[in-house]
């Protein structure tokens, strides 16, 4: 069995729940790569709605192993309220099919408190944080601070820990934000109803992982977020704190490079953001408040309306560049239903290259190509053939443009929505 990363080739919010459902059938484990729980990957089964902020989307397989990854930071109280969700659900959440790596990062109180502090202090720098805590754990992470699943799970070395760093960030929490100093014992106390329910499931994940490798099993490394949110190739500084490429697959879960076969970017067949950053395509107008109600673009975490745009074709190449893409799913085509002219972004006037720095880009000026739209309903068209001419011609532009074959066409919001193309989804 293959070995496939899937991650987001826009700004997120592409459909890559969904897609890793719809893997998830084909292979023994999910991974969760990398991000916190300011992502949201929504899934729709039977018409029923699950939003999963931390636990991977194979979750709603029942013969899937999942697994949080080290390059995951986790917020404690999140998963635990995730876990329980599920079982409510009914689905089956035990030790066996969860698994959460000990080497992962904590986001602990004082992550979040400091994260709404800097969002609120910033004004109209504002980036456009969620405020869960995720960028000030990847700052302790990185900068040999953090608390790692394994130190949570004993009390002593937790209580060493806060005792060791609460002070100082108290210290800027009233200093820089004039902000609330936190309690040492309310956060300990806070934490430590959790560790139970975490200890079953917490194991060194490598060894799993390369064991199932060697059994053939196959592994679905699910990213969060999107291509353009990478701290290292997005929209800098409106990004995210972690590598959201495909290459962060490996550092994030302790696979190697060439243990990956596939890699299956994500796009919307239009474009969406949430948060502040730079956006070339971005509609202001009724085009774009269509796309908005159609698409029932508001995000899984937040609930903020998405800013939505026209498919940005030299973005999605570039993102096929940078995670070397063998295949795209193009999701929501059916939102596009009814829009007489549909427009694609081929590039930017006087620019071979798009630049991701946050004030390049929002200079640039979009080269747009227009295509004629279509005006039937896409519900419970099944194969490529089955669709309208013009949507036909406008998948087959986008291919030609970004340059990697569309694998999969997402026509609705269900599982079954889908058309299917070509590998690995065959």
């Amino acid at each position: 069995m293959l070995n496939i990363v899937v991650v987001g080739a826009q700004w997120g919010d592409e459909g890559k729940g969904k897609v890793v459902d719809l893997l998830a059938q084909k292979v023994g484990y999910v991974v969760r790569f990398q991000g916190g729980n300011n992502a949201g990957h929504t899934l729709v089964v039977g018409g029923v709605k699950t939003v999963l902020h931390l636990i991977p989307s194979g979750i709603l397989q029942a013969n899937c192993v999942n697994i949080i990854g080290n390059g995951v930071v986790i917020d404690p109280a999140v998963l635990v309220r995730e876990m329980d969700a599920l079982v409510a659900a009914g689905v089956t959440v035990n030790p066996y099919r969860l698994v959460i790596s000990t080497e992962a990062h904590v986001i602990l109180p004082w992550h979040k408190a400091l994260d709404l502090a800097r969002e609120s202090a910033a004004g109209e720098g504002k980036i456009g944080t969620t405020g869960r805590g995720i960028g000030p754990a990847y700052e302790d992470k990185v900068g040999r601070r953090g608390l790692r699943i394994a130190d949570l799970l004993d009390r002593s070395t937790l209580g060493r820990h806060i005792a060791m760093v609460l002070p100082d960030v108290n210290r800027r929490l009233v200093a820089d934000f004039h902000a609330a100093p936190l309690d040492g014992k309310a956060c300990f106390a806070e934490l430590d109803t959790l560790v139970e329910r975490l200890r079953p499931h917490a194991r060194s994940t490598i060894r799993l992982l390369h064991d199932a490798m060697r059994r053939g099993d196959g592994i679905l490394f699910e990213g969060a977020q999107g291509t353009f949110l990478d701290v290292d190739h997005g929209t800098y500084p409106f990004v995210t704190s972690s590598n959201t490429v495909a290459g962060g697959a490996c550092a994030g879960s302790g696979v190697g490079p060439t243990c990956i076969d596939e890699v299956i970017g994500i796009a919307k067949a239009y474009c969406t953001r949430v948060g502040s950053g730079p956006f070339p395509t971005e509609l202001s107008d009724a085009p774009g408040e269509r796309l908005r109600a159609v698409g029932h673009e508001f995000g899984a975490t937040t609930g903020r309306p998405r800013r939505c745009g026209w498919f940005d074709a030299a973005m999605v190449q570039t993102a096929a560049m940078l995670n070397g893409m063998t295949g795209l799913v193009l999701t929501k085509l059916d939102v596009l239903s009814g829009m007489e002219t549909l427009r694609i972004c081929v590039g930017y006037e006087g620019l071979l290259d798009v630049p991701t720095g946050a004030v390049a880009l929002s200079a640039v000026t979009p080269i747009y190509e227009d295509l004629p739209g279509w005006s039937e309903s896409l519900t419970g068209v099944s194969t490529f053939e089955g669709l309208p001419e013009n949507a036909r011609r406008y998948v087959e532009r986008i291919e030609a443009l970004v340059g990697v074959p569309v694998v999969v066409i997402g026509t609705g919001a269900g599982r079954d929505e889908v058309i299917v193309r070509g590998r690995p989804f065959l």
